[in-house]
């Protein structure tokens, strides 16, 4: 799943993309740097999510669980900053925000195809914006309005459109609202990594760290006992955690100290882009037509007003214009 630096904008991050990195500078870099490919990479780690946790045959809780258990220690280990600043109760509140959206993401994905899992989970821009008014005291702009109606039209063919039952996929229905309610907890997420970064703090990582450690001990009564799964399933698990989370953390932070935040969200957007591919190839699971041009609907309309929002900071001659076009 998109990490919560992710720099999407309204996205992030988380990223949090998903919201928006607060620890992306806007230095100028060459486009050969190696940066942007640490960026794409960790958006490739990141897409494999839907095709690992729909590969291991524990249930929805339990691959959660484990998934955070290796994933809060790896992060741990290969990113000391996100060991500092726990005892802020600003960082808990994002954390316990990024492990909801961890425990929705894989039972979601469980539940419905890998699409419409990342695809809602994507239309959290959408729900910022809502938010935005209230959260972050951010106006509603009138070019908003145009991506909140695509987005809709998006998410209506999503939900509409939705393949019946299947092997990968055996409750769209229920899948598909926790997904949504995921693009929700995500965007909450994303508005407070940038809460944090307002009151001067860097909180994202230890966020993701905590996040990660609260996602684990909050599913354990559900998930507990566990089985004895096969080898491969604990392989699947800590690729999930090592290398899907922690790895493409380390990616992503080593690229965003020098590449632009437009460049980063829209190198992001890799990840809902190829995550259903990846369960196509390895599972076979055909999310259908609609599914997939909502998708598309949704990405495109999050790239293109990234590029907007930034074209109108940099111009920065009127104000945001209210909904209703008022000044």
């Amino acid at each position: 799943m998109t990490s919560p630096h992710s720099p999407h904008s309204p996205h992030s991050p988380h990223s949090p993309h998903s919201p928006h990195s607060p620890h992306s500078p806007h230095s100028p870099h060459s486009p050969h740097s190696p940066h942007s490919l640490y960026v794409l990479l960790a958006a490739l780690l990141f897409s494999t999510g839907g095709a690992a946790i729909k590969a291991v045959s524990l249930d929805g809780f339990q691959v959660a669980c484990l998934r955070s258990a290796f994933a809060a220690a790896a992060l741990a280990l290969l990113l000391p900053a996100s060991r500092r600043g726990w005892g802020r109760p600003r960082t808990w509140l994002v954390a316990a925000s990024y492990a909801a959206t961890l425990i929705l993401f894989v039972t979601s994905t469980k539940l419905t195809t890998a699409a419409n899992a990342i695809f809602l989970q994507s239309t959290a821009p959408l729900w910022i914006l809502l938010l935005g008014p209230w959260l972050l005291k951010e106006r509603l702009r009138a070019r908003d309005v145009w991506y909140m109606a695509v987005v809709a039209a998006g998410l209506a063919a999503l939900f509409l459109g939705s393949p019946g039952a299947s092997i990968t996929a055996p409750d769209p229905a229920t899948g598909n609202i926790l997904a949504t309610v995921a693009g929700l907890s995500w965007a909450l997420t994303v508005s407070g990594l940038r809460w944090l970064e307002r009151s001067g703090e860097r909180g994202g990582l230890p966020a993701a760290a905590l996040g990660n450690v609260v996602a684990c001990l909050a599913v354990l009564p559900f998930a507990a006992p566990f089985p004895s799964p096969p080898l491969a399933d604990w392989l699947t698990l800590a690729f999930l955690g090592l290398v899907q989370i922690a790895a493409a953390y380390a990616f992503l932070t080593a690229g965003l100290t020098r590449v632009p935040a437009l460049e980063a969200s829209l190198l992001l957007l890799v990840e809902p882009v190829l995550n259903p591919v990846w369960t196509w190839l390895f599972h076979g699971e055909d999310p259908g037509p609609w599914p997939i041009a909502g998708g598309a609907l949704v990405l495109a309309a999050t790239a293109v007003k990234a590029v907007m929002d930034v074209r109108g900071s940099a111009e920065g001659k009127k104000p945001p214009m209210d909904t209703d076009g008022h000044r």
